[in-house]
């Protein structure tokens, strides 16, 4: 039987979701404990990569079972994970071509960034320090991505994708001037390697005034690879994995 979990995951101590050959991710801490409750070596797919540092607050992954598995068994699976991995439920209602990774069709990310020092959210938010920032012409770039599909200005330079394009549901920053913090979201049906943090890192560019508006949308116009820098990319603390959407879950 082919079984989802849903879950989330404080990445701070993790290599990210893949498995590492010498770093402990994710991925490789679930299927220890998987294969210690059913007895077999079990391995699991995940409905996408994150990188190091890179949190979840939902997550999909998906693996077989040889046998039906009890109503308590994600409660069994969380008393063995680690307190930064947390199993919400266990899905055995799919059809049997049921895949975490190809059947998503809408994907959600969510980046934090505070601007006054805060120590409780060194791991879970960006803290930019280079002050002034123009939020309003942060956020008229961010809504400017909305007309385009292709995002090679994003992609990472050594990325294996066959494809550069993606299309953008959201793409939105709000700001709370009280607490000073800054939140882009952004959803897509998929990403390219690295992309969200090269637009959180662009965006950050037109708020200090580094690009102007018009060259940004040239940019994206021309299909340029301006962004794709690994200097440019916004550090992984700040961005969480929020939301992964099935037609059939």
């Amino acid at each position: 039987m082919r079984y989802f979990l849903e879950l989330s995951y404080k990445g701070t101590h993790y290599s990210g979701w893949q498995v590492q050959p010498n770093a402990p991710s994710v991925q490789a801490t679930i299927e220890a404990a998987l294969s210690t409750l059913l007895n077999t070596n079990t391995e699991i797919i995940g409905c996408g990569r994150t990188d190091a540092g890179v949190h979840a607050t939902q997550y999909f992954a998906h693996f077989d079972a040889e046998k039906a598995l009890p109503n308590e068994f994600a409660y069994r699976l969380n008393r063995i994970l680690p307190p930064d991995i947390a199993i919400h439920r266990l899905i055995d209602t799919l059809p049997p071509d049921a895949h975490a990774r190809f059947g998503a069709t809408y994907r959600a990310y969510h980046y934090h960034i505070h601007l006054q020092k805060n120590p409780f959210l060194a791991d879970q938010s960006y803290y930019f320090s280079m002050l002034p920032l123009d939020v309003a012409k942060m956020q008229q770039a961010a809504k400017l991505l909305l007309n385009y599909t292709d995002f090679r200005a994003f992609c990472k330079a050594d990325s294996d994708a066959k494809h550069y394009l993606c299309h953008l549901f959201e793409s939105q920053i709000t700001f709370d001037e009280q607490q000073q913090t800054l939140l882009y979201r952004v959803a897509a049906n998929r990403f390219l390697r690295g992309m969200v943090r090269l637009i959180v890192g662009s965006l950050l560019m037109v708020g200090k005034n580094k690009i102007s508006l018009d060259e940004y949308q040239h940019v994206l116009h021309q299909k340029l690879p301006k962004f794709n820098g690994t200097n440019l990319s916004a550090p992984p603390q700040g961005l969480f994995l929020a939301d992964i959407r099935y037609p059939f879950i």
